[in-house]
């Protein structure tokens, strides 16, 4: 059997989160497809210029619309310009997500020593933030599908994937809100698979493991030097494959979900993550 993806030609795809490091690679590997691509993103100049690369490129459709994911008015423009433009949506893939610093605990470890200044610990952590993660990575997936996906219900057919994280199943230290914010997302994902598979609308999740983006970097590797630092060397040594994941080795998982190949597939989140976790260390 050849692996052809021709039918993917002429869809339209919405994408949230697009012009980041992952969703760059992901909204490439769409519009390699002949998808057509609506990219949503907080920034008017980087989503419309990403917009007309791909449109160069792929020479496909693009719309480039600036919305924040947790914007139901905004949101609903983009969905009247994606009709007017073209007429339906196929696909939705929920990209947009990150973290806040006053989410993220200083230290590992609560320990003796911390007992008399809990700052840097659980305590020490911004509810202000934490409310942002959950808006950014859950809410921020769960309002384009309610804004987006009725057009699929109505047309009994579609995909839409969220993109989650391995902290969901096995939380990282420090980062408390994310890694709950992205099991939330895991959740989610099999609910809605559920609730509309008797309407040929499928539900799925690709988790993420390691990989460098602007995001991390910094904190995985010396700016400096280029050297692993210390919570770098950790992911490496649990990583049975030895390094970070490459972005564009995403790619092959959501045209692959997106495909009439997977349509038998809902409610699936799938590791892509160099075997982290599979591996217990020992």
């Amino acid at each position: 059997m050849n692996f052809d993806l021709s039918s993917l030609k002429g869809k339209t795809c919405v994408i949230t989160g697009g012009t980041g490091g992952i969703g760059s690679a992901i909204v490439d590997a769409v519009a390699s497809a002949g998808i057509n691509l609506v990219l949503i993103s907080r920034s008017k100049e980087k989503v419309e210029k990403k917009g007309l690369e791909l449109k160069e490129k792929y020479n496909i459709k693009t719309l480039g619309l600036p919305s924040d994911v947790n914007d139901k008015d905004t949101l609903m423009k983009v969905k009247e310009s994606t009709l007017n433009e073209f007429g339906t949506i196929d696909f939705l893939i929920n990209c947009a997500g990150g973290n806040f610093p006053k989410a993220t605990a200083s230290r590992e470890f609560l320990e003796e020593k911390d007992l008399s200044n809990l700052e840097n610990t659980f305590f020490g952590l911004e509810l202000n933030d934490i409310k942002k993660v959950f808006d950014l990575n859950f809410i921020g997936s769960l309002l384009p599908t309610l804004i987006f996906a009725d057009v699929m219900v109505k047309n009994k057919a579609g995909s839409i994937i969220n993109i989650s994280s391995m902290n969901a199943f096995r939380p990282l230290t420090k980062i408390v809100a994310y890694s709950a914010a992205k099991a939330s997302i895991n959740n989610f994902t099999q609910w809605l698979a559920v609730h509309f598979a008797r309407i040929n609308v499928r539900v799925n999740a690709v988790a993420p493991g390691f990989f460098l983006t602007d995001q991390n970097r910094f904190l995985l590797t010396d700016e400096k030097t280029g050297n692993l630092t210390e919570r770098g060397k950790k992911i490496i040594n649990l990583t049975p494959m030895q390094r970070f994941g490459n972005a564009d080795e995403l790619q092959g998982i959501i045209l692959f979900l997106l495909s009439d190949y997977a349509k038998f597939i809902t409610g699936t989140i799938i590791p892509v993550d160099g075997g982290f976790g599979a591996y217990s260390g020992v």
